[in-house]
């Protein structure tokens, strides 16, 4: 007699882990930041428009001056768009917490990783679009004299553009009201503005100031700044930087994901 084999059940896929870092996820939460963007141009202006129109006021500033304006150009092409990607950033990533809109998405299979990986990918997509405008601006129009490659500019931009949406993310989770992200500013900001070698040497600042500039991620991205601007070739000393900044935006991104609440108490 005989017998029917019985089949063997075709095993179910195994849906990813919320807690596990998922392309298609990130990428869907990165679409949906930008979309919501498109319909706000006072943010895409704000984002994209203001480190050009500063750069522009500045370059005229020193118009009997022209070396100076190559002497300060170079860093504050970093710093501005690592203060509007700060500002803009915690303002966006605290509406969606305030407005309930987090708590509908972190309900969904959508991890912390998730949500900050595609709000630092969108924003980042927009300072690639932002450091590409200002360096081109300062370099090509605005007549920034540097020695090394604009690309290394470029390149030093983004990473200050992506480590002020880092630390946007990051303090965003302490903030209970747009207000309170906007007073984040001279605690976050101001001290490294200070401290950066902007307006004097870090080596003639205090030895106390001196060791905490060693510590501060904008110290780097002046310094990075500033080698392209004395030297022809990429040196150990700007790989160096760029690899802090890099670092230091990572790490902060990280550090989002822990502290990222469903809402604002």
């Amino acid at each position: 007699m005989s017998t029917t084999p019985t089949p063997t059940p075709i095993p179910t896929p195994t849906p990813p882990s919320p807690r596990t870092l998922n392309t298609s996820r990130t990428t869907a939460t990165a679409a949906r930041v930008l979309r919501q963007l498109t319909h706000d141009p006072r943010t895409i202006a704000l984002l994209i428009l203001i480190p050009c129109v500063m750069l522009f006021l500045l370059r005229y500033v020193f118009d009997g001056s022209p070396r100076t304006f190559d002497s300060i150009g170079a860093s504050l092409l970093g710093i501005f768009p690592l203060i509007t990607m700060f500002l803009v950033t915690s303002i966006a990533t605290l509406r969606e917490r305030t407005s309930g809109t987090l708590e509908r998405l972190l309900a969904m299979p959508l991890g912390k990783g998730d949500l900050i990986a595609g709000y630092a990918l969108a924003f980042g997509t927009l300072a690639i679009i932002q450091s590409a405008l200002a360096t081109g601006l300062a370099v090509w129009f605005l007549g920034l004299d540097v020695t090394g490659s604009p690309w290394l500019l470029l390149l030093v931009a983004l990473l200050d553009a992506l480590l002020g949406t880092a630390l946007g993310l990051f303090v965003s989770a302490f903030a209970a009201s747009e207000f309170q992200a906007v007073q984040f500013m001279p605690a976050v900001i101001f001290p490294q503005l200070l401290l950066c070698g902007l307006f004097t040497p870090r080596d003639n600042m205090h030895p106390a100031l001196e060791a905490l500039s060693d510590v501060l991620p904008m110290s780097y991205a002046v310094d990075g700044m500033n080698e392209v601007l004395r030297h022809t070739d990429m040196t150990a000393t700007f790989v160096r930087d760029a690899l802090v900044v890099a670092g230091c935006a990572l790490l902060v991104l990280v550090l989002g994901a822990a502290t990222l609440r469903r809402r604002t108490t």
